[in-house]
């Protein structure tokens, strides 16, 4: 999650100003814990903890599900953003742009190995672990895919009509590594293409299942639950991911047209040196309620 630094966002940052709430994130960075645990090891009441976490689901770092338990029910805490990118610099005011959100089945090319798989928001689409269900119609539907090795592209459509250049390019998606089940300490190198150019390579720290996705439908009781959001960013100063630097490739060293469609490519190569597949996940799955979402800036 990006967040310029601004008096828009006091929320958060006041939300961070406590000790015992960045203590209660802490805690949950190793999992769920319910309003009683965390009370007792904070060693405080659980009144407290309470509207500590009320705080916290406010700033949107917490999300809580209410549980059955063994005295009735019970309130489930968990960390809601894996991660939070602060943007000190301004950028320059952009005049126009276009946005796109693409749905993660709505891929137009693909050459993918096993494990792999789609699921949309109500079940499987097809066999798991036959690439040659990538084909299926209903794949449009999905609002999942994984595989471990090999590729899927997405077609951005070009909506620019007249003769500007294109300052920015920025994609915003959530992923993570593929493993049969899930494996936390599986990392994956997850290349990212534009118009096939290599943008960079980042490599997934694992594939997460420890707790069920904020938006995971109940259908899917295990496995896989959730990503990591990633937010690539082509200017002509070179490629960001999260606000870091990913390599030196800059907007205007794409092969861009004016007029003609971008096309997005996401691959773990089979000689990568961590080859341990992909999850994407769409609106309806994981802990972003968002599918592929694309910023052109011209």
């Amino acid at each position: 999650m990006r967040v310029p630094v601004s008096t828009k966002h006091m929320g958060l940052f006041e939300c961070l100003s406590s000790r015992t709430r960045v203590e209660i994130i802490e805690l949950l960075g190793y999992g769920p814990k319910n309003i009683g645990e965390l009370a007792d090891i904070l060693n405080v009441s659980s009144s407290i903890i309470t509207r500590h976490i009320s705080i916290l689901q406010e700033a949107a770092i917490v999300s809580t599900e209410s549980l059955p338990g063994k005295r009735g029910l019970q309130k489930i805490c968990s960390l809601a953003a894996n991660e939070i990118t602060l943007v000190f610099k301004k950028e320059a005011q952009v005049k126009n742009c276009h946005t796109i959100s693409i749905p993660v089945g709505q891929y137009t090319a693909y050459d993918v190995l096993p494990a792999c798989g789609l699921a949309s928001l109500d079940g499987f689409i097809g066999i798991c672990d036959d690439p040659r269900y990538f084909s299926d119609p209903e794949h449009v539907n999905a609002a999942l895919l994984w595989f471990q090795t090999g590729w899927v592209e997405y077609r951005i459509p070009s909506f620019i009509l007249t003769p500007q250049p294109i300052h920015a390019i920025e994609i915003s998606l959530e992923i993570c590594s593929e493993f049969p089940i899930y494996k936390e300490d599986w990392p994956s190198d997850i290349h990212f293409y534009i118009n096939d150019i290599l943008l960079g390579v980042w490599t997934s720290p694992g594939d997460f299942g420890d707790k069920k996705g904020v938006y995971t439908p109940d259908w899917w009781r295990t496995g896989t639950q959730y990503g990591l959001l990633k937010t690539i960013r082509i200017t002509s100063q070179g490629t960001m991911l999260d606000g870091v630097p990913l390599s030196d490739v800059t907007v205007d060293r794409l092969p861009i047209q004016r007029g003609k469609d971008l096309y997005f490519k996401i691959a773990v190569p089979k000689d990568s040196r961590n080859p341990g597949g992909v999850n994407i996940f769409g609106k309806g799955f994981g802990n972003y309620d968002q599918d592929i979402e694309v910023r052109v800036e011209y």
